[in-house]
């Protein structure tokens, strides 16, 4: 007998749906979360009407060196897709390299979400690993 395949599609809330897969989830008030899971850099989710924004706060700018760093990191950016390096430019006095993705909120299923912080996940292993070889090249 061929094995067979039930899809079987449920809705759950944002916040509850995470919590049921291990992660922690603050309310930070004004649509933000803080969101973490194990030993992980929190994901700060802000959600809006149509969109989801995740975003991973790996800090200052002027803390990861040189310029080439800089370019090393942007190059990066095709190997982690579909997260990607940005700057957080909100405080100008303290720029904050991230990590970003967003999502569009109509139509979201729990692979899709799942993959998001997976993603994340990889990209900071990613980053921590340039981070160590620039240390270790200076």
């Amino acid at each position: 007998m061929n094995e067979v395949i039930v899809k079987i599609e449920t809705q759950e809330e944002f916040s509850r749906f995470l919590m049921l897969h291990g992660f922690d989830v603050e309310d930070l008030d004004n649509d933000v979360y803080r969101i973490t899971r194990d030993e992980e850099l929190p994901v700060f989710v802000k959600i809006n009407d149509k969109t989801i924004y995740f975003e991973v706060d790996l800090g200052n700018v002027h803390d990861f060196g040189p310029a080439s760093l800089h370019f090393k990191l942007l190059d990066l950016n095709t190997e982690i897709l579909p997260v990607s390096f940005g700057i957080n430019n909100a405080n100008p006095e303290d720029p904050r390299l991230v990590l970003v993705e967003s999502r569009e909120s109509g139509s979201l299923n729990d692979h899709e979400i799942l993959c998001v912080f997976d993603s994340l996940e990889l990209a900071v292993d990613k980053a921590e690993a340039l981070f160590t070889a620039q240390t270790n090249e200076t």
